[in-house]
């Protein structure tokens, strides 16, 4: 079972799973096709987190592809005239925002150690669609025709643009000649022409060129490494939930806000009112305050992280949830004595991209990648965008305890909210594959999935097809849509403070059907698909 946000990209995962491949040969060509189908989410100048889980052995690994900063960077880096932090474009477009990608060696790192098929054959799909093109998709033709800063890039210009300096139609056709180029290298040579060859110098130009350039040198790029890291596992109610560690703050906060509802009898509670998901909102508050508060690079972190998923410190935040009101604005606990934290200044955009694969040995993948912002730093090399990344640091290098644990520093990698997540039954068995794109909120999004798989076993196009309610950590946010508009109301009685928004989430699901097959369902929003067989 393949589940990807692109109908081109499931199908060439399918395709890879049909010819015997891995689940990892299945994510590294739908990954790779994203990169051409989908190039303002993902893509060769990004970087992502995976989870893998082998079958044969009940293993499951954690690989952190995130992107670092410069050796030359420091805490103010988005810091202007007289120490005020940047606006978040003036910070974000152009090289200043540009950490050496992460997605290139990440998907080389997993193919090494779980490929079955040839590297280069899994390029195949990815060339093909770069060098003949595809019809240009609704949501794409809408991002560049919203979008203010992308035209300036002359590539950019020349591949999302027609002659006339309009957006290319939906329906368009949209070759990427360079882009194939660059796949065609890879496939060849493996990454090592990106990190330390003539791309690389290329790379490095890119993001050293002004305006707004960046510090990013061919040092950094042969520097760079894919990190295995301990994944987060820890018991909620009968199952086990497996998801990403820091630098992603993803997989500690899912594990605070299931710690926290595991005090709530949610397997007793209508699905569809408002209670629980006051309760959920809650949950949220309590997490997302912390998150802010702790979470950053694992070598910045001043809060050991057992502590912050630790069951008896979330059984007190548990405790300060009232059943009748909201908490407001929660502020961050202290399982271990430190002084008070305060808000961080930095924004986390919605783009994103998410992949679930199941192979037909029961190995898994799941694998969220972005390069952040749509379109990145609206600055392009190779046919691809490069990321802008370090704009999840803090803007505001200290607070109220001293240095900010997500500041910015040289070979640091920002913190993220990606959260490929991984659930097992009480017996052990693979349960569920999921995860989401989305910004910030994408941790509500993988929350509310895996409440509705185990508490109330709802089948995954039913959860896909709820409004989304969360809270992170300021006004509780209900999905602007007429369902939506009476959860707002109701949650309104429990003193819950509601703004309606256009939450565009990107959740892919594969979760085990009651006669050991798989189910795929992908997230209506968007555009994904999801075929198995």
């Amino acid at each position: 079972m393949a589940v990807t946000a692109n109908p081109h990209a499931t199908q060439a995962a399918l395709a890879v799973l049909r010819e015997g491949g891995s689940a990892v040969d299945a994510a590294i060509a739908a990954a790779l096709v994203l990169g051409v189908v989908e190039p303002q989410s993902s893509g060769l100048g990004g970087g992502g987190f995976a989870l893998h889980y082998e079958e044969a052995d009940g293993m499951v690994e954690a690989w952190d592809g995130r992107e670092t900063a410069p050796r030359a960077v420091d805490a103010a880096l988005f810091l202007g005239h007289g120490g005020a932090p940047m606006p978040f474009y003036e910070a974000a477009l152009g090289g200043r925002a540009v950490g050496v990608p992460g997605l290139p060696r990440l998907l080389a790192e997993l193919h090494a150690r779980h490929g079955r098929l040839p590297w280069a054959s899994l390029f195949a799909p990815a060339i093909r669609l770069a060098e003949e093109g595809f019809p240009v998709s609704p949501r794409l033709h809408a991002l560049v025709a919203a979008d203010p800063h992308l035209f300036r890039d002359p590539g950019a210009r020349a591949l999302f643009f027609d002659p006339a300096g309009q957006p290319l139609a939906v329906g368009a056709h949209l070759v990427n000649p360079a882009l194939a180029a660059t796949l065609r290298v890879l496939a060849r040579d493996g990454v090592a022409p990106f990190y330390e060859g003539s791309m690389a110098v290329e790379l490095a130009a890119a993001a050293q060129a002004e305006p707004n350039a960046g510090k990013l040198s061919l040092d950094d790029l042969r520097a760079y490494r894919a990190v295995p890291r301990q994944p987060l596992c820890a018991p909620y109610r009968a199952w086990r939930v497996c998801g990403m560690p820091p630098p992603s703050a993803g997989g500690g906060t899912l594990l605070a806000m299931l710690g926290i509802l595991e005090r709530f009898p949610l397997p007793h509670l209508a699905p569809g009112s408002a209670f629980p998901l006051h309760l959920f909102a809650e949950a949220g508050r309590l997490a997302y305050a912390d998150r802010d508060a702790w979470y950053g690079d694992p070598a910045t972190m001043v809060m050991p992280l057992p502590a912050l998923i630790d069951r008896r410190y979330l059984a007190r935040r548990a405790a300060q949830i009232r059943l009748d009101a909201s908490l407001g604005q929660a502020a961050a606990g202290e399982p271990v004595p430190r002084r008070k934290a305060v808000a961080a200044i930095e924004t986390e955009q919605p783009s994103t991209t998410h992949v679930s694969i199941v192979d037909a040995q029961g190995n898994a993948v799941a694998l969220t990648a972005s390069i952040e912002d749509a379109f990145g730093s609206r600055r392009m090399v190779g046919g691809f965008l490069l990321n802008n990344q370090l704009t999840d640091f803090s803007f505001q290098p200290r607070n109220a305890r001293g240095a900010h644990p997500n500041r910015a520093g040289g070979g640091r990698r920002p913190r993220s909210s990606m959260t490929p997540t991984l659930i097992f039954s009480s017996g052990g068995e693979l349960h569920a594959v999921l995860g989401s794109a989305g910004g910030s909120p994408i941790i509500n999004y993988v929350a509310e999935a895996v409440v509705g798989l185990t508490d109330w076993q709802l089948l995954p196009d039913e959860i896909l097809a709820r409004p989304h309610v969360g809270s992170r950590n300021g006004l509780t946010e209900v999905e602007n849509r007429p369902d939506g508009v009476l959860l707002a109301e109701r949650l309104q009685l429990f003193g819950q403070g509601v703004v309606l928004r256009s939450l565009t989430s990107g959740t892919g699901i594969v979760v085990r059907a009651a006669d050991g097959g798989w189910l795929g369902a992908v997230d209506p929003r968007r555009e994904g698909s999801a075929a198995g067989f």
